[in-house]
């Protein structure tokens, strides 16, 4: 066991998607994974694992933040030996062509976060998302007709921004959308050479002020669900 899953060796599949909510994960594991048991509830960060077509997926609440992310991405990956994590999560468009509800792909993570600092590199690091990850969600976006939007996003540390229109300095150098974790999954994942990619849904748009419900948030972003599931047995 780890400090922050109680799980045993071997409770945890070499694939895990990650939403930020773990009530995201619970919705997950009972609407689409079969066989599926809780395997953590410290901190009420709720893990699953299950099978989906026949393969073992673990879903795993990272909670919000990179400082959250970091934790529960980092024992994945060192104390589990997880090869591939699914960030499925939510995110605010900066561009009026990336819709509400549009599905967003990291293939670049920029950030205004010093999570870096931990890896003492001797200059600037760019996240990015695993290739083969990558390839694998655009055959599966195929499969499922649906499309996705690709390109930097940016993870920040921050929330309630207090500057209005701190967003449109990040837009105007192309960044597509903005959410809170995928730049620290970036950097565990190239440190402990594991594979990570993040998919996100538009729940807020800052061109339109278009908002999703809480509830949306937890429970309707099926589209980006399945799609990850089926990146995961790909």
């Amino acid at each position: 066991m780890s400090l922050h899953i109680n799980a045993n060796k071997g409770d945890i599949a070499e694939t895990v998607l990650m939403p930020g909510d773990p009530l995201r994960a619970k919705y997950i594991a009972e609407h689409f994974l079969e066989n599926a048991r809780c395997y953590n509830e410290i901190r009420g960060m709720l893990g699953y694992t299950g099978t989906y077509k026949g393969v073992p997926v673990s879903v795993q609440g990272s909670g919000m933040g990179m400082p959250s992310m970091g934790i529960y991405s980092w024992e994945l990956m060192t104390e589990y030996g997880v090869q591939n994590i699914i960030r499925i999560g939510t995110t605010g468009s900066f561009r009026e062509d990336v819709k509400l509800k549009d599905i967003v792909v990291g293939m670049t993570a920029s950030t205004d976060s010093n999570y870096i600092h931990n890896f003492d590199v001797p200059g600037n690091f760019a996240p990015c998302a695993s290739y083969e990850l990558l390839l694998k969600l655009q055959e599966s976006a195929k499969d499922l007709n649906l499309t996705f939007k690709a390109g930097n996003i940016v993870s920040c540390d921050v929330f309630y921004e207090l500057k209005e229109d701190w967003w449109k300095k990040w837009a105007a150098m192309g960044v597509m959308a903005v959410e809170m974790e995928a730049a620290a999954l970036y950097m565990n994942a190239a440190y402990n050479n594991v594979k990570a990619i993040a998919i996100m849904t538009v729940s807020d748009h800052f061109v339109t002020g278009e908002k999703a419900t809480a509830e949306e948030r937890q429970n309707s972003f099926t589209d980006m669900m399945k799609l990850a599931l089926e990146t995961a047995v790909k």
